[in-house]
């Protein structure tokens, strides 16, 4: 009886192994002779699962914003599969940099294969599926053997949404045959593109950040398994010739000596394949190690050995003639990366031993020598709501933090750039470095990140006190906080039985959901535009106020109203029983307007950068609670001053567009927000007074001559690059758009664009000769950006144009622009 239960069982898993279906089995079709909707790749997936089990798990790991499932599939030998949950247990007492005896002979490596993050580079999610055959069919005796020392994570598709935008998209319009000729259709994308998500974010700038669902789903997966070798799988032009490690200057400074070397070790192993074969690739040019949101350095700044990979192909269809003349097809591609893909796996297994201790000594030698100049970071708590939103990132990405004190030190102050002397209240955050995530505190907070080469790939600077508008100090003694949690402060009168009104913040997206949620259910709402104090406490300008009287008229139970929407957003609220202040002015003068209810449009189409629209529309959606309309540009002339009284132009090109109907709008009472480039739509059109600042040579300077080299002839020209530096903009205090900013708002300037001072008009932000504050600026881009306007507002009839010339949406991840760009919907107005 034992015997023949025996035999059933092996006949069972005999049959199970042979059920495996290779892609062109499952599809019905070959693989690179179509693209496959997302829907069928799930499939595939699910179906390898089910007949795998014995060397595979599938763990779905959340959703789209569309509905479209992300997993990932974990596959090694049949003994390991048995022993997941204690490998991966084991590999996270390896990070915490604690002494431990985990026995790292029996300990396999992770590699994590990252695909598709950008939609419209799909060859990567074709390879995935390959990729996943070959490692659970036992069909590659190699990588049989690989998979006894290794642990491969596979994610498919870590855009769904935007690879489905393009999918859909080709699979309508090829032919029966592909064409490739580049200017046919079918390597032309409509607006927006495949690239970026349902938001028409790109994911790939989003792995610290974590603002958009995609990325919060798979970095909370990610700091589960915490991988040893991270590759990101993307394509570049189909002009391009194959990009893999080791990567191109800068590289930061916190990137270990080992680090760098292991990507030598893959990227010669990759050669040896691409050479076998007379592929060309190339390494070292390009593709930087600096800006921390990528899928390289986000794992390089976690301990792993973080690459990215590069396909010639987006765009390029089934087949396309290159510029050299030959035809690179989908199946070529797919070639590459698999390629790539079982070199990376080879590596990582031969190295498993050497991986693994490298990766304990990196948090180990983060808890002994922590990395930097600085042992501690002070944010102070000077706007509480924007201080818990830091404390909510620092814990995604599992940073450790405390709270106040009863010390006094002396650090680097990000406002002066000086160092200060300073003191803890009981609210201030204190990040201390000396912890398991010194290196990723570090490069997140640290004021200036020093960079080897101008020729980066991304922003520059990106210090989170900068970021989120916060008094910050970096300090070379080693602080800790004393308290887990923010005190929250206490309110008094909150039961007033009749009160006057009642008094809600401002200065977060937060608060403004308070207005929306008031402006929803009818009630008026007033701001203060002068500071005061009643009650024995200081309210400052931007406070919102509902006074009683005027609202219980035509709402009923407005009491009960209020009381359920503060409870709902979890906001407190003051309720006072006077308008007599004892600072400032009482409640009856007209400091305390009523604030409008916007309706927003927001232009969208061909003639917008798709990710600066998708900005506007996530915050206004996500942060806000609000509904904007979305319109195309030829409509600018066509408003309904009653439907819509804020429109916003992202950045884009608008001229053939601003017409005698938009300006009659303006005329009605409407506000325009004019951002980026779409400010250079209105220069010198009648009624718009921005001008460009003037920074021509003068007439008795001589032009410099041009000391670059050939060689160099590929590379930015530093004199004028501004890749993404952090500006101090002085603000009119005095503004609306300053409330809960202050004296001044951080910006990040990403090109020397710059305007005239108004001599009419508002001058609500300008910006200095000493107002760089961290990042890369060419010596000709800091003398042109040495002073003028960047934020400006111009009355124009009974309506308002606000020209922004930096983008405060930025990525959505600039807090401090939030609260700004909050302020230009709804105040002063």
């Amino acid at each position: 009886m034992k015997y023949h239960l025996f035999y059933v069982a092996l006949f069972i898993s005999i049959s199970s192994f042979a059920q495996i279906q290779t892609p062109d089995q499952f599809l019905g079709y070959s693989l690179g002779s179509h693209f496959t909707p997302h829907h069928k790749v799930a499939d595939y997936f699910r179906q390898t699962a089910a007949t795998s089990a014995r060397n595979m798990k599938l763990i779905e790991y959340g959703k789209t914003n569309e509905g479209r499932p992300l997993m990932v599939a974990v596959v090694s030998s049949p003994e390991n599969i048995t022993r997941l949950e204690q490998i991966r247990s084991n590999n996270l007492v390896l990070a915490t940099g604690a002494n431990n005896s985990v026995d790292l002979t029996n300990q396999p490596a992770i590699l994590w294969l990252s695909y598709n993050v950008h939609g419209n580079e799909a060859n990567s999610t074709e390879t995935a599926m390959k990729m996943l055959y070959t490692l659970v069919s036992g069909s590659n005796k190699p990588a049989t053997e690989w998979l006894k020392n290794t642990v491969v994570i596979i994610d498919p598709c870590l855009n769904p949404d935007g690879r489905d935008r393009y999918v859909n998209y080709f699979n309508s319009v090829v032919g029966k045959t592909p064409n490739s000729d580049p200017l046919s259709r079918e390597h032309i994308e409509p607006w927006p593109g495949g690239r970026p998500n349902h938001y028409y974010f790109d994911l790939n700038r989003d792995w610290a950040w974590q603002t958009q669902v995609e990325s919060q789903q798979r970095l909370a997966l990610y700091n589960q398994w915490m991988p040893q070798v991270h590759v990101d799988f993307h394509e570049q032009s189909y002009n391009e010739p194959y990009y893999f490690a080791p990567a191109a200057e800068p590289v930061h400074q916190d990137i270990t000596p080992w680090q760098k070397s292991f990507q030598v070790v893959v990227g010669k192993n990759n050669a040896k394949y691409f050479d076998a074969e007379g592929w060309q690739y190339f390494t070292k040019e390009r593709f930087d190690l600096l800006y921390p949101s990528y899928g390289d350095t986000y794992p390089l700044y976690n301990g792993s050995i973080g690459m990215t990979y590069e396909q010639g192909g987006i765009r390029a269809g089934l087949s396309v003639v290159t510029n050299d003349g030959d035809t690179l097809t989908l199946k070529d591609r797919i070639a590459h990366h698999f390629t790539t893909g079982m070199s990376t796996l080879e590596v990582t297994s031969l190295n498993r031993q050497k991986l693994l201790e490298e990766y304990k000594k990196y948090f180990q030698q983060e808890l002994a020598n922590s990395p930097g100049v600085y042992k501690s970071y002070i944010i102070k708590a000077t706007n509480l709501s924007r201080l818990k939103k830091l404390a909510q990132l620092l814990t995604k990405n599992k940073i450790e933090f405390a709270f106040g004190g009863d010390k006094t030190g002396r650090g680097y102050d990000y406002d002066t750039q000086k160092e200060e002397n300073f003191s803890i209240a009981r609210n201030d955050l204190i990040v201390n470095i000396q912890q398991p995530r010194a290196v990723l505190a570090n490069v997140l907070l640290e004021p200036q990140t020093f960079v080897t080469d101008s020729n980066t790939y991304d922003i520059t600077a990106w210090a989170l006190p900068y970021v989120y508008g916060l008094k910050g100090y970096a300090s070379k003694e080693n602080i800790k906080g004393k308290f887990l949690a923010i005190e929250e402060p206490k309110l008094s009168n909150t039961e007033v039985e009749k009160p006057l009104a009642w008094l809600f913040s401002w200065g977060t997206s937060e608060d403004i959901q308070v207005l929306t949620a008031l402006q929803k259910e009818n009630i008026k709402v007033r701001q203060a535009d002068q500071p005061f104090s009643v009650n024995g406490k200081d309210y400052p300008e931007g406070t919102l106020i509902v006074l009683r009287a005027e609202n219980e008229r035509t709402i009923k139970g407005i009491k009960d109203k209020i009381a359920f929407i503060a409870r709902m957003l979890d906001k407190p609220l003051q309720a006072v029983s006077s308008g007599f202040v004892e600072k400032g002015k009482d409640f009856g003068s007209n400091v305390y307007p009523l604030l409008k209810q916007p309706k927003i449009a927001i232009v969208s189409g061909m003639e917008v950068s798709s990710l600066a629209f998708g900005e506007a529309w996530f915050f206004l959606e996500h942060d806000l609670n609000l509904s904007p309309s979305i319109i195309n540009a030829k409509d600018l002339n066509n408003l309904d001053i009653n439907k819509v009284n804020i429109l916003i132009l992202p950045d884009g090109t608008y001229s053939a567009f601003i017409g005698d109907g938009l300006t009659a709008w303006l005329n009605k009472g409407g506000r325009l927000i004019l951002m980026e480039d779409a400010i250079e739509s209105v220069i010198e059109k009648k009624g718009f007074d921005i001008k460009k600042k003037d920074v021509t040579v003068k007439k008795d300077e001589k032009p410099e001559v041009n000391k670059m080299l050939f060689k160099d002839k590929d590379k930015d020209d530093f004199e004028t690059t501004i890749p993404g530096a952090i500006y101090k903009i002085n603000l009119d205090a005095t503004h609306p758009f300053s409330y809960g900013l202050g004296k001044f708002y951080y910006t990040l300037k990403t090109d020397r664009k710059i305007y005239e001072p108004f001599v009419k008009g508002w001058n609500a932000g300008l910006i200095n000769d000493k107002s760089l504050m961290a990042g890369i600026v060419g010596k000709k881009a800091r003398e042109e950006l040495k002073s003028g306007l960047l934020i400006g507002v111009q009355d124009f009839g009974r309506g308002q144009v606000v020209y922004l010339a930096n983008d405060p949406l930025f990525r959505n991840f600039w807090e401090g622009g939030k609260t700004l760009f909050g302020n230009i919907i709804f105040c002063g107005y």
